[in-house]
């Protein structure tokens, strides 16, 4: 076979995956959105049955005989860049899949759906005891998985590459303690300022056809398309979906409009993410997001670095208002931004504003590296939680519901996820860094609710190079230098400094 017949071949293999992983996901939407209550049990078969088809056609030895014959070959070096990068990302995937026992990769995608279904019991219930055996075994799943994948390695830099390639535990302490002393004094500064923000409005009730007709209109305001997409409610909101089919989900409080409002938002940011990713790479290895921490930086850029400034609001307050008829009739422009900028540490991170939302994902972080290093143990999860939340953000946690068990992600084995929400913070402040230099308009194209330039922008050089680049490389071609946490910081003080007036 000529080396152009290996690599078609070998791309035709990898599509077979992904489409099956686009079936996962299809699956694991159903389950979270429309999926009957008692179907858990045959739902986590699916999982398992489809999770072992994936392992054996990532696992096929021809992938292993093409990649040698490919790399070998004289004209190797005659490849494209893209290509090349299809055949490294199939190579990586192809050394982590065989170094796992098809066994494991069974039991882990069984146990998610079970850990799932008792976590949501045991959140309702508030009993810990009762999820506590299910996290203990998806803790030890995940630890087997990073010794098989590189038992030479620190488990919890295993886990992490899988979310942020190449990125290693002490390199987010290095920048998670650089956030921690410049977001600490500033919440302080912030505590202290006597210009506090007037929230009473917020909890004014607003009905759910209300929210869903924001949502919509919101998803438009912002290019989300929703031919190629929909709105659903979950516990949890979260966007799935590929390219011409991505979904995102919200959840609706009738006493709590600004949730499902920002929520939307951010979701949709993921969604914009997979719907401009380049068509050229559909169904190759190179077509998909280069990290879940570049993906968070595109859903906090919608929700906060658009969502929340001056300059939306002064475009979107008549649309809102005209949506939601009297219910906020009597609040101007400036008390409505100050209220949903009201910086104010709180138990839970969903709904965290967007300055001390990075503390609680650092504390997820630490508690994440110190259970896989076997300084704590599940057992002491609870106190360890309550300590650390008292101590970064000066609030008691009352129950495990609102504490160690408010997140799925652990429930669903997702080890080594938690620091990518943070990382989007830092990501975020630096694109919009180089935007506003590159765009000098950029203010007033918000002011005006002209997304459309700064989409574009966006999908050229975050969307479109898909993961042709590692994500530190993909973030040193946009911004010209290494990624650091200052811009975050400088962008926070700027903007707090001014509604706060210190």
């Amino acid at each position: 076979m000529t080396l152009k017949e290996d690599y078609d071949l070998l791309l035709e293999k990898s599509k077979k995956a992904i489409i099956y992983q686009m079936i996962q996901a299809q699956l694991g939407w159903d389950f979270e959105t429309y999926m009957p209550s008692k179907g858990g049990q045959q739902r986590s078969m699916q999982f398992a049955t489809l999770a072992k088809d994936v392992h054996k056609l990532l696992t096929d030895p021809e992938i292993g005989e093409l990649l040698d014959r490919i790399k070998s070959d004289p004209e190797y070096t005659s490849l494209s860049e893209t290509q090349q990068r299809n055949l490294y990302l199939i190579n990586r995937d192809y050394e982590r899949q065989t170094k796992i026992p098809s066994e494991l990769v069974e039991k882990i995608a069984k146990h998610q759906v079970i850990a799932i279904e008792t976590w949501k019991k045991a959140k309702a219930a508030k009993d810990y005891e009762m999820f506590k055996p299910e996290l203990k075994k998806a803790l030890d799943l995940q630890k087997k998985r990073a010794h098989y994948l590189n038992p030479d390695k620190h488990p919890y830099d295993v886990l992490l590459d899988i979310y942020e390639p190449n990125m290693t535990s002490a390199m987010i302490t290095v920048l998670f303690n650089q956030l921690k002393e410049g977001l600490v004094p500033l919440i302080k500064k912030i505590q202290s300022a006597s210009n506090q923000p007037d929230t009473s409005f917020l909890t004014r009730t607003c009905s759910i056809p209300i929210q869903e007709k924001l949502a919509t209109d919101l998803s438009n305001v912002v290019h989300y398309d929703l031919d190629r997409g929909r709105i659903d409610t979950t516990e949890h909101p979260f966007t799935t979906g590929y390219y011409q089919d991505v979904r995102i989900t919200t959840h609706y409080y009738e006493n709590e409009f600004d949730n499902s409002l920002f929520s939307t938002m951010h979701e949709a940011g993921h969604a914009i993410y997979e719907q401009n990713l380049d068509e050229e790479f559909i169904y190759q290895p190179l077509g998909q997001a280069a990290s879940l921490g570049l993906h968070e930086s595109q859903s906090r850029f919608f929700e906060n670095i658009i969502g929340r400034s001056s300059e939306f609001w002064e475009f979107y307050m008549p649309k809102f208002k005209e949506i939601t008829g009297e219910i906020f009739a009597d609040i101007d422009n400036k008390t409505f931004l100050h209220a949903i900028n009201h910086v104010k540490p709180s138990k839970i991170r969903v709904t965290a504003d967007e300055v001390t939302y990075s503390l609680h994902v650092i504390i997820r972080f630490e508690i994440e590296r110190d259970l896989s290093e076997g300084k704590i143990t599940v057992d002491e999860l609870p106190k360890i939680w309550n300590q650390k939340y008292k101590e970064y953000l000066g609030v008691d946690i009352e129950d495990d519901s609102e504490g160690v068990m408010q997140d799925t992600h652990w429930a669903a084995g997702l080890f080594g996820y938690f620091p990518t929400y943070a990382l989007g913070n830092i990501y975020n402040a630096h694109i919009l860094h180089v935007i506003r230099k590159e765009m000098p308009n950029y203010d007033n194209l918000v002011r005006n609710g002209d997304i459309k330039p700064i989409l574009a922008w966006l999908t050229k050089n975050v969307h479109k190079p898909a993961s042709l680049y590692d994500p530190a490389d993909l973030m040193q071609r946009i911004t010209g230098e290494p990624v650091n946490t200052q811009y975050f910081i400088d962008y926070c003080t700027q903007k707090y400094s001014q509604l706060y007036g210190f």
